[in-house]
């Protein structure tokens, strides 16, 4: 699974050549910009642009990488699981560059007032145009996460979302959160809105009756008189990681015997080039490379990481390359065939930055943007606090962002301890930002963002931290079943990644004190994923947070409650 040393070094060199010109343009004018940096050379006779997880941003935020994103196991040290300046490091990359900023969390706050927003759906069309304009047939590939992760999104029910991405030209998409919308809002978009313009592909989704499939498993296109198969894989875990009540007439899982049925039958059909469009995880992606034959790239979404370096993954039928385009619409991957008598012969691929401030915005999709934020522009810019901290949600353990909604949800509904979910996305705030309704809807914006209070025992908190550390730490990736660790208010603890399930999370204290396995505690928490939680009455979440945001106008900077953790000294992925 590991790189040869010829194949490390030809990457390392493009991966260094594409930070060289970043420095150069940082501050050139946009056109300029533009020019220097997303000017790829053509290269070989099928290409395919990929994006992921933008969560519904269409316009440029700021987004700050993790300082914590440890590999366990077979895992440790290689990627994705590489931080700061060890991914720099491995990528090629001088600290200081804008291509720097992008990629890592290193400096962040100087950094990001330096190089600007990132992101933003009218400059990603701009850099789409050109990219497709040099790369005749080229094809967008959008591995979900799309419709979800705004207050538009959810008042639209994912309409502005399904609108933007028609215009941007999307051409296939794979889903995950777009599911939390319910089966029935899917299928309407799928086979209303999407008809004609995108395909909505999912190789593992069958119905519970039958198992017939729901979507289409695959497409077959040509490019540029080559036969081409991308086939969708669908977050395999959705009704675990999500409320089952909404798909609840739906199986989905990983499914690798089909995928290589699948596989089987598009080479069968004269496919010369197969890419698996991807929300598995890249970890779970990497251990899928290693047992399907007849892949030739895995492009994947799920767990944001931004990998600038592709990992060329060793199966009994060859090689397949896998990677990952990050989130929130900060990176577009480019990813160059050139195939020759029938099969690939050659490959580039770049990880390019979005950078706001260096693309001119498309005049198109800046109208359509405005035209769909335009009903909510008074909600969406209504002022509720100031920060005097930065305010960042991704990574292991907790965010600024996550301590921020643990400490409103403690204080507001009157519990010792809170639990937040270990979602991936959510806008960065610099210190002395406002937060607006909308930046506040970044970080809650669910179908079902419930607030709830429980009382728990102290064995049933460690019970339910444990099954949350065993999701993210399994040393096999195929059981790891959603995003990050619960973030946790008020409760300290430590955790030990690398022992068994059952033994990961160790002293755990409240106000300084053990917490009693017998002993019954209130704790706050919100998206509940049972169905009773429609009709118990709960207030929604963005309620605790602008009740909040009442007593606490200026937010005072939050230091994130994180684990004391256990053997992880030396490894790459913590800062």
């Amino acid at each position: 699974m590991s790189l040869s040393k010829r194949e490390f070094i030809r990457i390392l060199g493009i991966a260094a050549a594409a930070g060289m010109p970043l420095g150069r343009y940082a501050h050139a004018d946009a056109a300029t910009a533009e020019k220097g940096l997303y000017d790829l050379p053509r290269f070989g006779n099928v290409s395919f642009l990929h994006m992921t997880d933008c969560h519904a941003q269409l316009l440029p935020i700021h987004f700050r990488e993790p300082s914590v994103n440890l590999g366990v196991g077979a895992m440790a040290g290689r990627t994705p699981h590489l931080v700061g300046e060890h991914l720099l490091r491995q990528a090629g990359v001088r600290p200081g560059t804008a291509l720097a900023h992008a990629y890592t969390f290193l400096d962040f706050e100087k950094a990001a007032r330096r190089y600007g927003k990132v992101g933003g759906f009218a400059q990603l069309a701009t850099l789409v145009k050109r990219l497709k304009a040099t790369r005749p047939g080229a094809l967008l590939l959008d591995g979900g996460d799309t419709w979800q992760g705004s207050a538009v999104s959810l008042w639209t029910n994912g309409q502005d979302m399904v609108e933007a991405c028609k215009l941007l030209g999307v051409d296939i998409m794979t889903g995950h959160w777009e599911f939390t919308y319910g089966q029935e809002r899917v299928q309407e978009i799928v086979k209303n809105d999407f008809a004609g313009k995108i395909e909505f592909l999912a190789q593992n989704v069958k119905t519970a009756d039958f198992g017939d499939p729901v979507f289409k498993p695959y497409t077959l296109r040509e490019i540029n008189g080559v036969p081409c198969a991308i086939i969708g894989q669908a977050f395999p875990y959705t009704p675990i990681a999500n409320p089952r009540y909404m798909v609840a007439d739906w199986t989905f899982g990983i499914q690798d015997d089909n995928l290589q049925q699948m596989v089987d039958e598009a080479r069968g059909k004269g496919a010369q080039v197969v890419v698996v469009l991807s929300h598995n995880g890249m970890d779970v992606d990497l251990k899928m490379a290693s047992r399907v034959r007849g892949v030739d790239a895995i492009l994947g979404g799920h767990t944001h990481d931004g990998v600038p370096v592709p990992v060329l993954v060793d199966n009994p039928g060859g090689k397949t390359l896998v990677t990952n385009a990050g989130s929130n619409g900060k990176f577009l991957g480019v990813l160059d065939f050139e195939v020759k008598n029938g099969k690939v012969a050659d490959w580039r691929y770049k990880l390019l930055p979005v950078f706001a401030n260096q693309l001119t915005p498309d005049a198109e999709m800046s109208a359509l943007i405005q035209r769909l934020r335009a009903p909510h522009q008074a909600k969406l810019s209504e002022k509720l606090a100031v920060t005097d901290g930065l305010l960042y949600r991704r990574g292991n353990f907790n965010g600024t962002w996550d301590q921020l909604i643990c400490d409103a949800l403690m204080e507001v509904q009157d519990a010792q301890i809170a639990f937040s979910p270990g979602f991936r996305w959510g806008s960065t705030l610099l210190p002395g930002d406002t937060i607006t309704r909308e930046l506040m809807m970044d970080q809650v914006a669910t179908t079902y963002s419930y607030a709830t209070v429980t009382e728990m025992s102290g064995e049933m908190i460690k019970t339910v931290l444990e099954d949350v550390c065993d999701n993210l730490f399994n040393p096999d990736p195929y059981y790891q079943q959603g995003g990050d660790m619960v973030r946790v208010g008020g409760l300290t603890y430590a955790c030990a990644p690398l022992e068994s399930m059952g033994r990961r999370v160790q002293d755990m204290r409240l106000n300084g004190q053990p917490i009693d396995p017998g002993k019954t505690y209130r704790v706050a928490g919100w998206a509940p994923v049972s169905e009773e939680a429609k009709s118990a009455g709960h207030k929604m979440v963005w309620d605790v947070l602008e009740t909040w945001f009442k007593a606490h106008p200026r937010v005072t900077p939050r230091k994130p409650n994180v684990p004391r953790l256990i053997g992880m000294q030396g490894n790459p992925g913590l800062a």
